[in-house]
C-alpha cells in the first residue's frame, strides 16, 4: 500500500483518447480538479485507489473518465460486446448521477452502451445488450445476477464503489458481499469517498488490493474566494420573517437550496412562502425514490429556484427495500377532528433492522446540484459534518457560492463548535456575521405574523400528506409512461401550490413604503417601479385629465357618493 503525490496534469497531458477530450471541452472543463489530477493517471496505469476528497471536488468524473478511455482502448481489440465495469452507489439519486456524468463523458463515443440498473424489469431490455458499463445501488445489481439477467464473473475489469463510507450505514454490507463473490478474482476497484470511516476501512480490505491511497491537500470546504459563508443571529420565531424579506426583496437570487432539520418543517416553510406566492418545491426522505431523481434533475435543469430540503430520514433501509412496500410506514390519518375521531391507516409492519435510523439521509450527501447559488440554513444542522456536507452543495468545482445561516439563541454553540474546527489557526472566523439589522424589516413583521396564521398543524399534516399521495402517483407515472415520453418529464412538476392553507393574495407585493433606504440600494434595480419619464406627450396628459374629470362628474352624480353630513349649529 502506497501514498503518492502526483505532478499536476491538465486533461490533455494524460493520454485521453481525442473523443474524450473533446466531450470534456464541450462541457467547459478548462482543466481538472486536484481529485482528478491524483486519480485519473494513476487509474490509467491500473492501480486500484483509494480517494478521500471533499464534496464537491469532482470525484465521480474522477473514475468516470479512466473507465470510459480503458473501455475505449479494449474496444480496439474486443471480439464481442461485454460488461466491463460496474459501479456502485448507496442510492439511487447517486446512481443517476453517476450515469448521468459518464453519459456527458460518453458524447462522441458512438461504439458504447451505459446502463443505469435502478429497476429490474425496465433495465432488462438494456441488459441483454450488454452494456459496457453498469450503475447502480448493491441490492439491484446482485437481483440481476441471482436472476441471470447479468453475469459479471468473466468479463468485469472494473469496479467503483462511490461514496463508500455511506454503503454499509444504508444496509448494504449483505449485499455487497454476496455480490463480491459473484465477480472474478482479478478486477481494478477504486473506493470513492468524503470521509474515511471504520466502514471504509473494511472495504478496503475486501475491494481493494495493494491500493494507492490519495493524500490530498486541502481544506474540507472550498477556500473563502470562492465559498463565503455568513451567519444571523436571531430569535426562532424571527427565522420566518427573514426568510420572507430576503426571498421577496430579492437580496438572495440564484438558485437557492435551504435546508431544515426535519420533515415538517420543509412543508410548514412551503405552506409559509405560498402566503407570499413564492413558490418552492420539497425534497426528503419520505418522498417516492423516483420523485426524488426526478427532482434534483429538474433542478439541475433549472426548474425550480427554490429547494426545500431536509436532511432528517424516517427509515434507515435502503431505497429498494422501501419500494417494496404499497403504503407509507406508520402514516397516520387524522379525520373529522371536530368530533374527535382519529383513523389511523398503518403501512405494512417492518422488521427490526428496517426500522434502524440511519445517519445521514442522501439530500446533503453526494448529489451533485449543479449551478447552486445559495445554501441557507433555515435550522443550523446538528453536527460539523453535517454543515459541511450541507454548504458543500454550492461553489462546487471551480464555481462561486454562498452560505447564509439563520442561528437562534439555542443554537449559537454549535455555530461555535463549526467556526472552531472550520477556522483552525486562523483568526477570522470562517463563518462571518451578516451586517443585517432586524430593525429594519420591522414593517414586514405584521404580514409574516397574519401568513403565519394560515399555517397550522393540521394544515401542514395535510400538506404532507397530500405531497406524498401526489408524488406516490407521480412516481408509478415516472416508471412507466416517462420512461417512454421523455419530452413529457418536464411536464410534471413539484413545486406546485399544496393549497390547504388559504393564501391571502394582497401578501404577494411588498409596497414601497414597507422597504427600508439601506435595503433599497441592494436590491436590483428592476425590482422598483419605473418613474415617469418627463417627456411624456402632450395628448397623453390631456387624456387622463380627461378621464379624471370624468371620475369627478360620475362621483358628484351618485347621490350615495356626493352626500355630505353637515353638523348642525
Amino acid at each position: 500500500m502506497a501514498e503518492v503525490e502526483a505532478d499536476s496534469l491538465n486533461f490533455h497531458e494524460m493520454g485521453l483518447d481525442d473523443r474524450l477530450l473533446k466531450a470534456i471541452a464541450q462541457l467547459g472543463w478548462a482543466k481538472p480538479t486536484l481529485i482528478q489530477e491524483r486519480a485519473i493517471p494513476l487509474a490509467l496505469e491500473g492501480k486500484d485507489l483509494l480517494a478521500r476528497a471533499r464534496t464537491g471536488s469532482g470525484k465521480t468524473a474522477a473514475f468516470a473518465i479512466p473507465l470510459i478511455q480503458r473501455i475505449l482502448i479494449s474496444k480496439q481489440t474486443a471480439t464481442e460486446q461485454s460488461i466491463k465495469a460496474l459501479i456502485l452507489t448507496p442510492s439511487k439519486e447517486l446512481s443517476n448521477q453517476a450515469s448521468h456524468h459518464i453519459q456527458v463523458c460518453s458524447l462522441h463515443r458512438k461504439n458504447s452502451k451505459i446502463s443505469t440498473v435502478l429497476e429490474i424489469f425496465p433495465a432488462m431490455p438494456l441488459l441483454i445488450e450488454k452494456p459496457d458499463i453498469i450503475v447502480g445501488t448493491p441490492s439491484r445489481v446482485l437481483a440481476h445476477i441471482q436472476a441471470k439477467n447479468i453475469y459479471l464473473k468473466e468479463s468485469l475489469e472494473m469496479l467503483v464503489i462511490d461514496e463508500a463510507d455511506l454503503l454499509f450505514s444504508f444496509g448494504y454490507e449483505n449485499d455487497v458481499k454476496t455480490l463480491l463473490r459473484h465477480l472474478p478474482k482479478i478486477f481494478q476497484a477504486f473506493l470513492m469517498s468524503a470521509t474515511l470511516s471504520n466502514e471504509v476501512e473494511t472495504l478496503k480490505k475486501l475491494v481493494l488490493h495493494n491500493p494507492v491511497i490519495l493524500k490530498l491537500q486541502e481544506s474540507q470546504l472550498p477556500e473563502s474566494d470562492r465559498l463565503l459563508q455568513y451567519h444571523i443571529k436571531c430569535k426562532a420565531e424571527d427565522k420566518f420573517l427573514l426568510i420572507y424579506t430576503l426571498i421577496k426583496l430579492k437580496l438572495i437570487r440564484g438558485k437557492t437550496i435551504i435546508f431544515v432539520n426535519k420533515i415538517d418543517r420543509c412543508y410548514r416553510l412551503k405552506l409559509f412562502l405560498e402566503q407570499f406566492s413564492i413558490a418552492s418545491c420539497v425534497l426528503n426522505s419520505e418522498l417516492p425514490v423516483n420523485s426524488r431523481c426526478h427532482i434534483v434533475n429538474q433542478v439541475n435543469e433549472g426548474f425550480y429556484d427554490i429547494v426545500i430540503a431536509s436532511d432528517e430520514s424516517v427509515l434507515s433501509m435502503p431505497d429498494d427495500k422501501l419500494d417494496e412496500l404499497d403504503e407509507i410506514p406508520d402514516a397516520t390519518v387524522e379525520a373529522d377532528e371536530s368530533d374527535n375521531k382519529k383513523k389511523k391507516r398503518k403501512g405494512k409492519k417492518l422488521s427490526k433492522t428496517m426500522m434502524k435510523k440511519v445517519k445521514e439521509y442522501g439530500v446533503s450527501r453526494g448529489i451533485d446540484f449543479q449551478n447552486v447559488s445559495n445554501v441557507l440554513n433555515f435550522d443550523f444542522p446538528p453536527t460539523v459534518d453535517a454543515y459541511i456536507h450541507r454548504v458543500g452543495r454550492t461553489a462546487r468545482g471551480f464555481k462561486m457560492g454562498t452560505a447564509l445561516s439563520f442561528v437562534n439563541y439555542s443554537e449559537i454553540h454549535l455555530l461555535q463548535q463549526a467556526e472552531m474546527i472550520l477556522s483552525g489557526d486562523d483568526e477570522v472566523p470562517a463563518v462571518k456575521p451578516y451586517q443585517f439589522k432586524m430593525e429594519e424589516i420591522e414593517g414586514f413583521r405584521y404580514r409574516a405574523k397574519d401568513a403565519m396564521r394560515a399555517v397550522t398543524k393540521v394544515a401542514v399534516k395535510e400538506a404532507r400528506l397530500q405531497e406524498i399521495k401526489n408524488e406516490i402517483m407521480n412516481s408509478q407515472k415516472l416508471k412507466t409512461y416517462f420512461e417512454d415520453n421523455p419530452r413529457d418529464l418536464q411536464l410534471l412538476r413539484h413545486d406546485k401550490v399544496l393549497h390547504p392553507a388559504k393564501v391571502q393574495s394582497h401578501l404577494r407585493h411588498v409596497p414601497d413604503y414597507l422597504v427600508p433606504d439601506t435595503l433599497k440600494q441592494l436590491m436590483p434595480k428592476k425590482y422598483h417601479k419605473a418613474k415617469r419619464r418627463r417627456n411624456v406627450p402632450v395628448e397623453m396628459h390631456s387624456k387622463k385629465k380627461q378621464n379624471a374629470l370624468k371620475a369627478v362628474k360620475r362621483k358628484q352624480e351618485d347621490p350615495l357618493k356626493s352626500f355630505k353630513f353637515k353638523k348642525s349649529k
